[in-house]
């Protein structure tokens, strides 16, 4: 079972960074809401902090100014251990560790617990949802990049995380592959009921699969716009098409186009 979902809110949060001696702005008076069981996309120029925000938001970085909280408790003072999940634009799975001992590394460290047998069964189930039943005797470069992804995402989900933030995970799959991938994200989202931080830079991807998506203006960023993504779930291949969907799509690259131009002058 996923363990309680934490209510996400950031409150006018800053982060600026010194480098050489001259102090660069990165974030600038950020403040979003993050529901329980919510599915939430960042999208915003390259540049913009959107990798910072997610860094902020799990608590790798600290904040110049503002605050994160996990139910009104400020990150600081919450217990993060094994409430978030982390996947990744590489799968950075171990090379010498087959498939099934990959995602069985998830328990070995946070579930120490647990006897080696439930550990296998676990991992086992998480690759059977994944659809990698029959490659857990592989090892990473025996898996296409889509497969490997999906090792790396079963790892995630093994910690039953409460946050389950992902960054760019399906940038250097082809446009099949990552259609797929965008396909088994939901169903496994559904499943989990895990709350979803995803960083993207496909328009397309961050519409079908979120309820809200935050667009951040050029550095430092800021928040643009929160759209509400009405569409009704189940969503795929018929939303991809429809002309709604496509509206949504385009207002938002004008706006991250307006951004760009405005960061560039």
């Amino acid at each position: 079972m996923v363990q309680s979902v934490p209510h996400v809110t950031v409150e006018h949060l800053s982060l600026r960074y010194r480098t050489k001696g001259s102090s660069v702005s990165a974030l600038e008076d950020i403040s979003i809401d993050i529901p329980p069981r919510s599915f939430v996309s960042i999208v915003g120029p390259s540049g913009c902090g959107k990798t910072t925000l997610l860094k902020a938001l799990s608590g790798v970085l600290q904040p110049s100014s503002g605050q994160v909280l996990f139910d009104r408790i400020p990150l600081a003072k919450t217990d993060l251990a094994g409430k978030i999940g982390y996947v990744f634009q590489r799968p950075l799975l171990l090379p010498w560790r087959t498939a099934l001992e990959n995602v069985a590394l998830t328990s070995e460290i946070a579930r120490k617990e647990m006897r080696r047998e439930a550990r296998i069964a676990e991992a086992r189930r998480w690759l059977a949802l994944t659809g990698l039943s029959g490659f857990e005797d592989r090892l990473p470069h025996e898996l296409s990049g889509g497969m490997q992804q999906r090792v790396s995402l079963s790892r995630a989900l093994a910690f039953h995380p409460a946050i389950l933030m992902m960054d760019e995970p399906f940038a250097a799959l082809d446009e099949i592959t990552r259609e797929t991938m965008q396909d088994e994200l939901l169903r496994l989202w559904s499943v989990t009921e895990s709350s979803v931080i995803f960083i993207t830079h496909s328009i397309g991807e961050a519409v079908l699969l979120s309820e809200k998506v935050i667009i951040l203006t050029a550095r430092p960023g800021r928040v643009d716009q929160i759209i509400d993504v009405p569409f009704p779930r189940p969503r795929g291949d018929e939303l991809r098409g429809s002309p709604d969907f496509i509206n949504m799509v385009q207002h938002i690259r004008q706006k991250l186009r307006a951004s760009q131009a405005i960061g560039a002058s």
